[in-house]
């Protein structure tokens, strides 16, 4: 699997930070494990669903929304 290009990463995190919003405050938590659980049957790959989970988790930690792959 190849990496999205930047201006499409870019994208994407607009469109995520919309959708976001658009969800509101109460059900933010919601809308992100739903869309997280709807992607990862669109990838299809346990091992990979499993490695963006941590990939996320050790995210957090630098308080950052890059991604490292």
């Amino acid at each position: 699997m190849s990496a999205m290009p930047f201006e499409e990463f870019e994208t994407a995190y607009e469109t995520l930070a919309t959708a976001i919003d658009m969800a509101g405050p109460d059900r933010e938590a919601l809308f992100l494990t739903r869309l997280a659980l709807v992607l990862g049957h669109e990838l299809g790959d346990i091992a990979v669903f499993r490695k963006a989970i941590k990939t996320a988790l050790e995210g957090l930690d630098q308080g950052g929304a890059g991604c490292s792959s």
